[in-house]
């Protein structure tokens, strides 16, 4: 069995940027190196599961984004890190072009793209986290049966004043200034696991 942990893209690894797909304008954000390279370090799996509408209005192709992601890596391994394997969804089901246009299981916060990953992965739910910017994205860890990190990056701080501001309890299972303290957080469970 492996510990996995399943990363949101944009806003948590990267800086957002609307729609993108150039390397030139990938900019990693500070600590989430560092972060990835703490969990790899730990043992974990990183996996990356990303929602790519871009792809499904026609703005880029597939193989734009997978140089990105090729990019990415290699940016990430200057410095210890890196990630073992990106899952993608292509789908948007309002705004798709021809077969883009559908509504799909892999769009998060679905769970196609955590299904997929099981399907290379022996996957340890006990051990396993999802850490991203966004409520769908700590709901789709929820529905997969892992915890949801929510990082303040990109969309996360507003995510969590819009909840506080509506009264609500807590959506996500922690909250993290950056993936290294998201990293350390998880590392600090370490073998109890989470459950």
């Amino acid at each position: 069995m492996e510990k996995v942990i399943f990363l949101d893209r944009d806003g948590t690894i990267n800086e957002e940027v609307s729609y993108l797909h150039r390397p030139e304008d990938l900019v990693v954000l500070p600590g989430a190196a560092e972060g990835i390279a703490l969990l790899k370090q730990a043992g974990f799996r990183v996996v990356v599961v990303t929602n790519q509408a871009g792809i499904a209005r026609g703005y880029y192709a597939p193989d734009q984004m997978h140089r990105l992601h090729e990019y990415l890596n290699s940016k990430l391994l200057e410095r210890g890190a890196w990630i073992d394997r990106f899952y993608y969804c292509p789908h948007h089901p309002v705004h798709g072009i021809g077969a883009y246009k559908k509504v799909c299981r892999c769009r998060k916060p679905d769970i196609g793209m955590f299904e997929a990953a099981a399907l290379q992965y022996a996957i340890d739910k006990s051990c396993s986290y999802m850490i991203g910017d966004k409520r769908i994205d700590v709901e789709a860890g929820h529905r997969f049966g892992i915890p949801g990190i929510l990082v303040s990056t990109g969309y996360g701080a507003g995510e969590k004043k819009k909840s506080m501001d509506l009264g609500e309890e807590p959506f996500y299972d922690f909250y993290a200034e950056t993936l290294v303290d998201a990293a350390e957080y998880i590392i600090r469970k370490g073998t109890e696991g989470h459950e």
